[in-house]
């Protein structure tokens, strides 16, 4: 039996790339998976090849950035297969530009699909699985979000995504620390991996058919960590953002308060250059103390 035996997993944007890879693997570890993209086409080539192999599976085409749109998500999967108990939320799309020539229409286009779209599927489910837990029914549910190294760290050219990524990061502390008591686990990955979003944006990442060594950019990559985290086996791990490429894994460690310098009084505007050269002092002394271990 595989790690996720009768549990439903929806998948956002799994028509290709990582969605698709994830779905497949999902199923094949006994998953029933809501393959969920708006290509419907794209979504059913996913279906046919997951119940070729044996597993099972439905086609979904509604739009996740609206709660009603996304209430038919959940409704198709309820009505297939009964109940829902894994969210990956991996829909996304790229709008880049350099900051100076953004503009409204990008800005909200990136955002309303990574972020409002990481809101509303995880916003109905989470209340469906707060009432069960309520009701005293055992509730083992897993939210996995999807941010990346341009929302962690940031990306030149990429001001919308790397906010919208930067948002899904802190949205998944908020639902993990909100969320533990009803058994609802919140993780993100920052994948990096091929997809044609990223070879639309980086093609030097497009495989050669005669190169047959390791594909550290393959989706399937990234795989095992989702499903994994899909599973039950995954309850005691929640609020991490991991990094994953190839055969690696990092678990991410954000913002954190750095070097202080504290007067113990108000500090006046002649005091603030100096506060900031010692802060900055103290910044490049403890990345060489990093660096020398």
């Amino acid at each position: 039996m595989g790690i996720c035996q009768q549990r439903t997993v929806i998948i956002t944007g799994s028509g290709g790339g990582l969605g698709r890879a994830y779905a497949l693997a999902f199923a094949a570890e006994g998953a029933n998976v809501v393959v969920n993209d708006i290509r419907l086409d794209a979504a059913k080539a996913v279906v046919d090849e997951i119940i070729t192999a044996g597993g099972k599976a439905i086609a979904n085409s509604s739009d996740i950035t609206t709660t009603a749109t996304a209430q038919q998500i959940v409704d198709d999967a309820i009505a297939a297969f009964g109940e829902v108990h894994v969210l990956v939320n991996n829909a996304g799309v790229l709008r880049d530009g350099m900051f100076v020539n953004s503009d409204e229409d990008a800005w909200d286009m990136v955002m309303r699909v990574h972020l409002k779209g990481h809101f509303c599927l995880a916003n109905i489910l989470s209340r469906r699985w707060r009432d069960q837990s309520k009701a005293g029914n055992p509730v083992a549910a897993r939210i996995i979000n999807t941010s990346s190294g341009a929302g962690l760290q940031g990306s030149v050219g990429q001001a919308n995504y790397s906010a919208a990524k930067g948002g899904v990061a802190t949205l998944t502390l908020v639902q993990a620390s909100e969320l533990a008591r009803y058994g609802i686990t919140a993780n993100a990955l920052a994948p990096a991996a091929r997809t044609a979003m990223t070879e639309s944006a980086m093609p030097d990442l497009v495989k050669k058919p005669e190169d047959d060594s390791f594909d550290a950019w393959a989706p399937e990559n990234v795989a095992p960590l989702v499903v994994w985290l899909g599973s039950e086996a995954s309850s005691a791990v929640t609020g991490q953002i991991f990094e994953t490429q190839g055969g690696r894994i990092s678990l991410c460690d954000g913002w954190r308060t750095g070097p202080t310098i504290d007067k113990g009084a108000r500090l006046n505007v002649n005091e603030i250059a100096g506060v900031i050269d010692q802060l900055n002092a103290q910044a490049v002394a403890a990345q060489k103390v990093w660096g020398s271990k």
